[in-house]
């Protein structure tokens, strides 16, 4: 399968807000965290063969431990999906020419919340 599983949670848009206001590193730091988990699961799905053709949709399964943060507040994390893809070396850039679709859904999973990444043909 054609499909790249990360390990959540990274941080949500609330989080990230709250530790960019606390300390004038903190968002820097929380970012770069967010962005080498990202790598390392991206150099694993590429290790098992995982590839992606750019300029196609792709598709976000958000599973998340429950229903108290905000679908939008958990998709922030393209964000950092997208950096630790292009620092993997998997992603050229995360520009209009690579990326040119995003589909989100939510689904609840208290015991392993993830986000699973697919191209859409």
């Amino acid at each position: 399968m054609n499909r790249i599983i990360i390990p959540l949670p990274l941080m949500t848009l609330n989080q990230y807000i709250k530790v960019e206001r606390g300390n004038m590193f903190g968002g820097s730091k929380v970012k770069k965290q967010a962005t080498e988990t990202v790598m390392l699961a991206v150099r694993k799905a590429m290790n098992q063969g995982v590839k992606f053709q750019w300029g196609k949709p792709l598709s976000f399964d958000w599973y998340w431990y429950d229903k108290r943060t905000d679908p939008d507040n958990i998709a922030f994390q393209h964000k950092f999906i997208f950096d630790g893809m292009q620092k993997a070396e998997f992603l050229e850039n995360d520009n209009w020419d690579h990326i040119v679709e995003l589909r989100d859904r939510f689904f609840i999973d208290k015991t392993n919340p993830r986000v699973e990444v697919e191209e859409i043909d």
